[in-house]
This record gives structure tokens, sequence and C-alpha cells, in this order.
């Protein structure tokens, strides 16, 4: 077998197996060796057994979706070929140990006995990293030193087991080098690129526009955030509050944006769900509000470690009465560092919630990809100093005669900056702060915060064209599905067909009908079972789908499989 440019590995087995180890062992080594990485991974719902699997994409050009294609297996449980058998075909080569997994073609290599002889069958994945290592032609002692590096923090002992159990495995793949000659061009671009997954981009685009608190009560996929931020606060003046439940979680963040703080948190739909009556507060008080949701499969606990779309109409619709709310979802890392950054800046100058909504494979996978630019501009903060006669909610400008203030914005103060007091309510109030029920001032508010809604089209992000721009066929699609379409598109050679993708999902873009009207088909790829955002284009648009190409069963798409929807494979 000989690949060009592009291989893909597949290591499955139990939780508790060593799976992600392998996986972060061979992508840091492949990048070190100057290789375009690709990693994301399925796991079912417990601690120790069941089937799970990582897939890993090394290539010299830019890799950033998963593919049905598998190249190589590594199965480490006889399970793992029944549940991989759909995407196994006779060209994929399975290197495992036979006396755990029967099937006829596969090329044997005892992990366990290697491992055995190495100081203990716990270094059966160590094996196993040393053997694709030499099968990829990553240089050995290059992989040594990133293996000790991997383990710097364990004893000299478990060092040199590893080392002894790596060169070993990577031995026996020397041997199988006249089995398997995968040549794989370098890109002397990658060193200067960065890995790391989409929880670590939302973290950093966080950290970017200035957020210095966070807390959550864990939830998968949100929590990946959560750790990510307790790394990062090692680094960086950020508290991070592991609270007693959701309620408490969103309560806490109102509290701490209104002391000054600029607060994230993150969670999953089912935690989000509770949470409702919260972001009503924060409409209500005029208080920003950033929530991230890593949405998952539901009703209900649905299937907590798998992915989807389906969060959608929870997060528009969450919150009772009428206030602006903003949804952003990115479709790739750079993307989601630059939104997530936004969504500060957007919640700190509309004083008002904004969701960032991504999912459980968005969190979960990472590649190399360019440095984030940060550029020189700082986080904003629109939060005033405060005079002796400050009103939190004034109707009009301190020295203006108008009965409403255009955005509806009133200047933010914060308690202990300034001379005024910062009387806020959730209870309808007046322009200081206190409850009222008197009529006018009543609907002097309302449209106070419905002025938002239109105030907030000035900053909306247009959703980008990707592909033919003489299309025929437009799919329009929001999140994660970007990447898995873009390299789908690339099989049809972007040959009369276009991605619209979506970044800013609500309030959505104005004018994205013509997009539509210049199709002949349009198509809605969405990861849920009914196409909620199709359904949003066609309400505020007045255009209909020809097609709607959804996916609900807990997995992400695959190149291959849009391909193949979109109209038939090339």
């Amino acid at each position: 077998m000989a690949k060009a440019d592009d291989i893909s590995i597949v290591i499955a087995g139990e939780a508790g197996q060593g799976i992600q180890s392998i996986e972060a062992m061979i992508t840091i080594f492949a990048k070190k060796a100057s290789y375009n990485v690709f990693a994301t991974k399925e796991y079912m719902s417990r601690v120790r057994g069941g089937c799970n699997s990582t897939e890993i994409r090394i290539a010299r050009g830019e890799v950033r979706a998963s593919v049905d294609r598998i190249d190589i297996l590594i199965p480490l449980t006889a399970e793992s070929i029944p549940h991989l058998r759909e995407r196994i075909t006779d060209k994929t080569i399975i290197i495992g140990e036979k006396k755990i997994v029967a099937w006829e073609s596969m090329t044997d290599v005892p992990f366990s006995a290697i491992a055995a002889d190495s100081g203990g069958i716990l270094y059966a994945n160590t094996v196993a990293v040393g053997t694709l290592s030499a099968i990829l032609k990553l240089d050995r002692s290059g992989c040594e030193t990133s293996l000790r590096s991997f383990f710097a923090k364990k004893s000299q002992a478990i060092q040199d087991a590893n080392s002894v159990a790596f060169n070993k495995g990577y031995e026996r793949g020397t041997e199988l080098s006249s089995l398997i000659d995968i040549d794989i061009s370098t890109d002397p671009s990658v060193p200067e690129k960065i890995m790391i997954t989409g929880a670590d981009a939302i973290a950093l685009g966080s950290i970017a526009g200035g957020c210095n608190y966070v807390c959550a009560y864990p939830m998968s996929p949100g929590t990946t955030v959560l750790t990510a931020m307790a790394d990062y606060s090692k680094k960086f003046d950020i508290i991070v509050e592991q609270v007693e439940d959701e309620i408490g979680v969103a309560n806490m963040a109102i509290g701490a944006w209104y002391a000054g703080a600029k607060a994230l948190v993150t969670t999953s739909g089912g935690g989000f769900a509770l949470m409702s009556e919260a972001v009503s507060l924060s409409g209500s008080l005029e208080t920003p509000f950033v929530v991230h949701i890593a949405q998952r499969p539901g009703p209900a606990t649905g299937l907590p470690t798998r992915t989807e779309q389906g969060d959608l109409n929870l997060a528009i619709n969450a919150g009772h009465g009428d206030f602006l709310k903003v949804v952003l979802a990115p479709g790739d890392l750079e993307e989601g560092f630059n939104l997530a950054r936004t969504a500060f800046d957007i919640a700190d100058q509309y004083q008002s919630p904004v969701f960032i909504l991504t999912d459980q494979y968005y969190v979960d996978t990472y590649y190399t990809t360019e440095q984030f630019k940060v550029g020189d501009s700082i986080p904003k903060s629109n939060v005033i100093t405060t005079a002796a006669d400050y009103k939190r909610y004034a109707l009009a400008q301190a020295n203006g005669t108008a009965t409403v203030i255009a955005d509806g914005i009133s200047p933010r103060g914060i308690p202990g900056k300034g001379d005024g007091i910062v009387c806020v309510d959730s209870d309808e109030h007046t322009e200081a702060g206190y409850i009222t029920e008197e009529k006018a001032v009543r609907e002097a508010m309302v449209a106070k915060r419905l002025a938002k809604i239109e105030a907030v089209k000035k900053d909306i992000i247009q959703p980008t064209l990707y592909g033919d721009k003489d299309y025929k066929t437009l799919i329009v699609a929001w999140g994660s599905t970007k990447m898995p379409i873009i390299e789908a598109l690339e099989v049809w050679g972007n040959s009369g067909i276009a991605l619209l993708h979506f970044p800013w999902v609500y309030p959505l873009p104005e004018g994205i009908g013509k997009y539509m009207e210049q199709a002949h088909t349009c198509i809605a790829v969405e990861g849920n079972a009914t196409g909620q955002f199709a359904d949003l284009v066609e309400f505020n648009t007045g255009k209909r789908f020809d097609r709607r190409i959804l996916k609900s069963d807990g997995y992400q798409f695959s190149v291959e499989e849009l391909a193949s929807k979109i109209g038939g494979k090339k």
C-alpha cells in the first residue's frame, strides 16, 4: 500500500486502554515532523469498557474534516471491528493482536506481549505508538525525545519503560515496511502553525475578549472549555469556579458582570435549559451574559458524549419576554477564536446575552492551523465612571432631550466606580432602577430594549461564500458542518456548487435571499432531525429549500457522506 499526501488512521478499543494517549503522541510526533494533522474522536458514555475510536489524518496539505476512509486500523479489542465495520474496506490495513482480534487479513503485532517484555502490559499503547511511528517513517530519535517530554512528569522508571516499549514497537513497525509503504510529503509551513482543539479556540478567544471569570457545572461536552480555562488560569488572571448547579452558574455569571467582571458560562443543552430564567434576567437587567453551549443530542440526557446541532431553537427562544439575543456558531478553529472574542464585545456593547453554539465534534476536534491574529486592539469595555445623579436605565442622553436613546443602550456603570448608585431590578423599573408599574415608563423601557435589536444589525457578521461564485447549486449551513462541506466541494472540484456558511446565525443578516435566488437548487445541511436553521432562513426570507440533508444519529458528517448526498461523488 502506498498513500500520497493524506492518510487516515483509526485506533479503536475500550475506554481506559489509552487510545487518547496514542492519539496525542502520534499527532505531536507528526506535527514536529512537519506534517499537517487532524484528529477527532467518538466515544461512549462510560469510564471503562465500551468501544471508542479516534481518527487521525496526517497529510501534506491542510486537513480539517472527518472521513469515512480508514487506511490503517489498529483495533485493541475484538469489538473494534464490528463497531467500525461500515468504514472498513478491502484497502484498509488492519494491525492488531490475532489472539484478541480475529480477522483474516489482519497483520499480527502482539502489542501486549511486546509491552510485557518492556515492563508491563500497561505499555501496550506505547508499543502501538512506536509501530505507527515507524510505519509513517517518523524520525525515531525525534519521536523518542518527544515521548520523554510527554511523560516528563512521570518517574524516571516510567519514562524509561515507555522508551523501551516505543523502541520495540518501532522495530516491529520497521519490519512491516515491505507490506505498508507510506510516503507523505512534508509541509515546511507546519512548524509555524499551532495545533489546538475547538475547546481551546473558544477559551483563547474568550481570553482575548477580556474574560476574567468562568463558572460552570460540569456537563459533557461543555466541560472541555471549563478545563481549558482552568489550565489557562495558571497564566492569566482568571477566576474559575465550579458551581453547585446550572441555575447558580447563570446567576453568578450575571452577578459577576454586574460587579465589573467579564464572565463566561460553558454548558450543554440540558444545562442551558435550566438557565432560561437567567437569560431573561440578563435581558431585564440589561447586564451582559456570554454563554458557550456545546451541543449534544437530546432530548433529556440523550446521547451525552455524541454530537448534534439541535439546540439552535433553544438558544433563540430562551428566556421570556422580548429583548436582544445574539447567537454565534463557529465553523473552524480560527472562527471559534474570533467569534468568542466578538461575543464579549457584543455582550458588553449591547448589554445583552450572547450565545456561542458549538458541539461535541467541534470542541473535541483539533488540527494544525495558522496562528490566530490578535492585532493591537484590546478588549472593549463600555463601563463608565458614574456621577452622583447616575441613572442605570437612562432613557435620554445626559445633555439631550430625546425620549429614548436611539440604540437603546444606556451608559453602564458598576458599583464602586464613581459616585452614582447602580440600582438594577428584574421587575420593570424606572430610569433609576426602581420597581414601577407606570404605563408610560413600561412602554418606554420596552421600546428601549427593542431598539437594540435594530441597532445590532450594523455589527452582524455576513455569511461567507465558498466554492464556485457562478454556482447553480447552493448549500446553506452553519457551525461545524463547514469544513466537511468545503472538503466535499473539493471532491466535486467546486464546479457549479457553493457553500454559504453562517457564523452569525441570529439575528439573521439581511439580504441573504439574493444568494438563494441565484441558485437552481438550494440545499440545507444540518446536524439535527428537522432543519432548525433552514426553518429560520425560510421564515425570514420567504425562500424555500429544495432539499435538506439532515443527520441526528450522534455522529458528525463525513466528507464522503456529504459528497454523496449532495448529488453523487465524481
